[in-house]
């Protein structure tokens, strides 16, 4: 069994006829100021998967690893096609804001004398991307019912479908000088988002600009090398002129380069990345419990219809005070409660005596309630009301029935090295997302007894 993240990396789709990407990837740094320290090498030796980097010498922490000049990044503005970009970007706002950078790349990908040609050597095959995306419905639905993958799969392809059809497509067809709609279909178009959502960084926004929207996601050469773990060795740090990798704690000689991409659980990596960590690596690991299904869990509890209809009033008022929604969902961590205060406030809202809710949507919300009334972490949840506990043991039970296996099931092939291995790899990925949530979802349930 793997015991670090992967991300399946194959040859590149430039990559065909050319006898070492690797060397010609290098020498394109070289051209383009792209500093890599002597240090560290790319390889496909020493790494979970493919093409990652590892250190050829010990490195302490602190040290620089390697310096992406802003040139070298591949953006909207540094593509061959920026001023036109520029020029149309009215017309290619978007709600995902990725519209400019995809157009760069489908052009740039086809381009023959692309200057970033040697930089796309280095990029998985397009065609054999693992994201959930490209899994057959049927195979998504029975590997993760329950994970929440399969719906945000679904909202994902109708948006980017929409996108396509709306955006996209049109552009290229008021451009075919640059776009042969027989290549740049809604296939790559696809397999594109999906590289993106994998491979792209996404520049931070400075304390003073937290109301402005997010940055647009850029494509970051060499930094884009680097696999995923939660337990990570390196950071991309921001400045004016550059980017920079440096090491965050000492990685000794021979041992793999990893970066972050934030606290990501299981289910948000194979989404967005197309692989897991096994566990129980993933310290960032989480688990769902749908906002909707702790208002089944109360509406079952209801005896007469003046009850329901008084526990739909208090659902209501949940949703004025911005706590609750149909599509939000409460997060479990192995250690804390993520959404502390909207499950603190749903649980006693949706417990408090008739009159005392009477008395609490009154003041809109407010009064001098004791805050410890509302602290939620994982090791005081059996010290809350009983009505409490009652109330999210009962939604764990409805939210466990949401998957097609039970605990026990996964374990037992989990704890079968033999039975494991026979597993597909999108069988391995799938069970190690379940087995993830099941065990926070359980932990939980025995802190209600």
């Amino acid at each position: 069994m793997a015991t670090q993240a992967k991300r399946p990396r194959v040859a590149g789709p430039m990559a065909c006829g050319d006898p070492d990407p690797v060397a010609g990837f290098l020498s394109w740094c070289r051209r383009v100021g792209l500093e890599l320290s002597p240090k560290v090498e790319v390889s496909r030796q020493g790494t979970v998967a493919g093409y990652g980097m590892v250190a050829r010498e010990s490195v302490q922490a602190g040290e620089l690893l390697f310096v992406v000049p802003r040139a070298a990044i591949l953006s909207p503005h540094t593509c061959s096609i920026g001023g036109l970009l520029e020029r149309e970007r009215g017309a290619l706002q978007s709600q995902s804001g990725w519209v400019p950078l995809l157009l760069a790349l489908l052009h740039e990908l086809q381009a023959a004398a692309s200057h970033w040609r040697p930089y796309f050597a280095l990029w998985p095959e397009l065609g054999h991307l693992e994201h959930p995306m490209f899994w057959p419905e049927e195979e998504r639905r029975r590997l993760l019912q329950g994970t929440g993958v399969p719906e945000a799969v679904e909202k994902d392809l109708d948006s980017i479908r929409s996108e396509y059809h709306s955006i996209v497509l049109p552009f290229m067809e008021a451009h075919p000088d640059l776009f042969s709609l027989r290549v740049h279909s809604l296939e790559l178009y696809l397999q594109l988002v999906a590289l993106v959502m994998a491979y792209s960084f996404q520049e931070p926004l400075e304390e003073e600009e937290d109301e402005k929207e997010p940055n647009s996601p850029i494509m970051v050469p060499a930094a884009d090398i680097l696999n995923h773990l939660a337990n990570h060795n390196a950071n991309l740090e921001y400045s004016a002129d550059c980017l920079r990798m440096v090491a965050t704690q000492p990685i000794p000689k021979g041992h793999e380069i990893f970066n972050t991409y934030g606290q990501m659980a299981n289910w948000q990596l194979i989404h967005m990345y197309g692989f897991v960590e096994p566990y129980p690596n993933n310290t960032d690991d989480t688990a769902d419990i749908q906002m909707v299904t702790v208002r089944e869990a109360a509406l079952q509890g209801t005896k007469t219809e003046a009850e329901r209809l008084l526990m739909y009033e208090r659902w209501d008022f949940l949703c004025k005070l911005e706590m609750v929604g149909e599509e939000g969902a409460f997060v479990i961590g192995r250690e804390e409660v993520l959404t502390e205060e909207e499950l603190t406030t749903t649980l006693k809202v949706l417990c408090m005596p008739a009159e005392e809710f009477r008395e609490f949507k009154d003041q809109d919300g407010g009064g001098d309630e004791k805050r410890g009334d509302g602290s939620l972490t994982i090791t005081n949840i059996p010290k809350l009301k009983a009505s409490w506990r009652q109330l999210l043991r009962n939604s764990i039970l409805l939210t466990l029935q949401t998957y097609a296996t039970d605990l026990k099931t996964d374990k037992d092939v989990l704890s079968n090295k033999e039975a494991y291995a026979k597993l597909s790899w999108r069988e391995q990925q799938a069970l190690q997302v379940r087995y993830g949530q099941k065990m926070i979802l359980h932990q939980l349930l025995e802190m209600t007894s």
